[in-house]
């Protein structure tokens, strides 16, 4: 596990800013509009913070035999290329729960359905969840039900369930508050999406009554006792 929770470059810590500015990725050096850099200036753009990361994801939910999609997720963020924040779980959100709901019984055309999920879960820009109030977890767990319910813009029945999944993930979430926890959202999300899919979908999932969070020495920014995952609790 990289214990690197701020600056991929330097370590320091992210600098918000309430409005974007053009900035310059230390790694691929195209330029990009953003709300954060690190305290020296470093910048890495969403690709290549994530980029590595999600193909380790991906091979774990293609190879994974666990119905339980917190624990097949706690698995993705132990990879060495998975950081304690990050886009790369706006990715790995959805494809534990895909795991999960297709080792469960759930039928989807699931190689398909793993690059798909992939590629929209990239689409969702880090740092979301305070600066556009959506967070990339919740997100994630939309982007799943839409996936596996084949719905688009044009649907009926599944475009409300994928909407509601999102909800369901953001009121849990925004019920805590933050600052933001890459980890602690992810878990709150796909605990909503294993009750969302049992009770809307007819797929249950395997799911531990209670998890004690690994990463919270990982996290400066740890909201302790706050948090419902907290070892201390």
């Amino acid at each position: 596990m990289k214990k690197v929770e701020a600056c991929l470059v330097c370590g320091e810590e992210l600098v918000y800013f309430k409005e974007g500015r053009e900035m310059e990725c230390m790694y691929c050096h195209k330029k990009f509009m953003s709300n954060a850099a690190c305290k020296n200036g470093h910048y890495i753009c969403d690709h290549c913070h994530s980029v590595q990361a999600i193909e380790h994801i991906k091979t774990i939910c293609k190879q994974t035999e666990s119905r339980n999609p917190l624990e097949i997720a706690v698995a993705m963020m132990k990879d060495t290329f998975v950081h304690m924040h990050g886009p790369e779980n706006h990715v790995l959100v959805g494809l534990a729960l895909l795991a999960g709901y297709k080792n469960s019984g759930g039928t989807v055309a699931f190689d398909e359905a793993v690059e798909e999920l992939a590629r929209r879960g990239s689409q969702v820009p880090g740092g979301i969840c305070g600066l556009w109030g959506n967070c990339g977890a919740a997100v994630s767990t939309g982007i799943f039900i839409s996936i596996v319910t084949g719905s688009t813009p044009l649907s009926t029945k599944s475009f409300g369930l994928c909407n509601k999944m999102t909800a369901a993930s953001l009121a849990e979430i925004g019920e805590i508050g933050g600052p933001r926890c890459c980890k602690r959202n992810a878990f709150l999300a796909i605990k909503q999406a294993v009750k969302f899919c049992k009770n809307n979908l007819a797929i249950e999932m395997e799911e531990k009554d209670k998890y004690v969070c690994e990463f919270t020495q990982l996290n400066a920014q740890c909201i302790g006792k706050r948090c419902p995952f907290n070892p201390n609790k």
